[in-house]
C-alpha cells in the first residue's frame, strides 16, 4: 500500500470507527495532504525520522507558527500510528520526534495576581455581574475550551463529587475536577440568575445564559471577558484562551503532571503541550533535591 491509499484508509477509519467531527477529519487531510506532498512520492517503508524532521523545518521555514507545527505533528504521528496499529508500516517514524525546543513560545498568560483581579472584577450585585463571576470562575477552575464551556448542561456538573463533564473536539467526553470556589459561585448564578434567565425555556439545560435566556455566544464570551480586563486594568492581550493557557501553567509550576494536564486540557497527544514541558524543569530539581536519598545524605552529614 502506498502513502496515497494509506491516507484514505485513515481517514475512512476517523470517521467511521471513530466518528470524528467532519471538520476534524478535514483538518487532519489537509495537514497530511501537505506531508504526503512533502515525501514526494516515497513508499511508506521509506520513510524515516530524518523525514519528519526535515517536514516541521519545511513548515518552520514557511514560517508556520510553533503552535501550527505541533499541529502538524500531531496528525502525522495520528497517521504514522494508525499505519503500525493495521500492520500497514513496520515502524513509527515519529517516535522520537518533537518540535524544536527554540520555537516553541508560551502563550500569554496571567500570573495569580492577575487572574484574582480579574476575577474580581464583575460587579455581582447585578445579574450579569454575577453570571461572569460564575463563568470566569469555571473558565479558571477547568481550563475548558469556550466551545466546551458554551454547551456544559446542569447535568454535566457533579457537584458531590467536584467534576465536570465536558464534550471536546470529535464528540470526545472528558471529566475535570472543578474547584469548590467555582463550585460555590455557580450555585450563587444558578440558583437566582439563572432561574430568572432559564424563566423562556429558550436554554434548556444550559448553565450559561445571555440575558434573553439563550445560549452564550463564543463572541459574547470573548467579549465580556475582554471588557472586565480592561475595567480590570490588564494590559496584557486577554482572551478566552488565556484563562486555559493560565490554568494549565499554573498547575505545571505547582507540581502537576503533564499527562495529568494532557488529561484535563482534553489533548489527544501530549507533543501539543511541549510549550509547556520547561516550566517543569526547576519543579523537578526541587524535588529531586528535597527527596533523592544522596541529596538527603548530603545535607544530614553537612549538619
Amino acid at each position: 500500500m502506498n502513502l496515497a491509499d494509506g491516507l484514505k484508509s485513515f481517514l475512512d477509519y476517523l470517521l467511521i470507527e471513530r466518528r470524528v467531527a467532519k471538520n476534524t477529519v478535514q483538518a487532519y487531510q489537509r495537514d497530511l495532504v501537505r506531508y504526503l506532498d512533502f515525501l514526494s512520492g516515497r513508499s511508506i517503508s521509506q520513510v524515516r525520522g530524518s523525514d519528519v524532521s526535515a517536514f516541521l523545518q519545511f513548515l518552520h521555514d514557511l514560517h508556520l507558527s510553533a503552535s501550527s507545527i505541533s499541529r502538524n505533528l500531531s496528525a502525522v504521528r495520528t497517521f504514522h500510528r494508525f499505519l503500525l496499529s493495521e500492520e500497514i508500516a513496520a515502524l513509527d517514524p515519529t517516535e522520537n520526534i518533537s518540535v524544536p525546543k527554540p520555537w516553541m513560545k508560551l502563550p500569554e498568560i496571567l500570573d495569580p495576581s492577575e487572574v484574582a483581579r480579574l476575577l474580581e472584577q464583575p460587579d455581582v450585585r447585578t445579574d450579569t455581574g454575577l453570571r461572569d463571576r460564575a463563568l470566569l470562575e469555571f473558565l479558571y477552575a477547568t481550563g475548558v475550551r469556550v466551545s466546551e464551556l458554551v454547551h456544559v448542561r446542569q447535568r454535566d456538573i457533579f457537584r458531590r463529587d467536584e467534576f465536570v463533564r465536558v464534550f471536546g473536539k470529535g464528540g470526545r467526553e472528558r471529566l475535570i475536577p472543578i474547584h469548590r470556589t467555582a463550585l460555590k459561585w455557580l450555585a450563587a448564578y444558578e440558583s437566582g440568575v439563572r432561574t430568572r434567565l432559564a424563566a423562556a425555556g429558550l436554554g434548556g439545560d444550559l448553565v450559561f445564559l445571555n440575558r434573553f435566556g439563550k445560549r452564550l455566544s463564543r463572541q459574547s464570551v470573548w467579549k465580556l471577558i475582554k471588557k472586565h480586563a480592561l475595567d480590570a486594568g490588564l494590559v496584557k492581550y486577554i482572551s478566552p484562551h488565556v484563562l486555559r493557557h493560565s490554568f494549565a501553567t499554573h498547575l505545571i509550576e505547582r507540581g502537576a503532571d503533564l499527562r495529568a494536564v494532557q488529561e484535563m486540557l482534553g489533548h489527544a497527544d501530549i507533543s501539543t503541550i511541549q510549550i509547556y514541558t520547561h516550566l517543569d524543569r526547576e519543579h523537578l530539581k526541587r524535588v529531586y533535591n528535597k527527596f533523592h536519598p544522596l541529596e538527603r545524605w548530603r545535607t544530614t552529614s553537612s549538619d
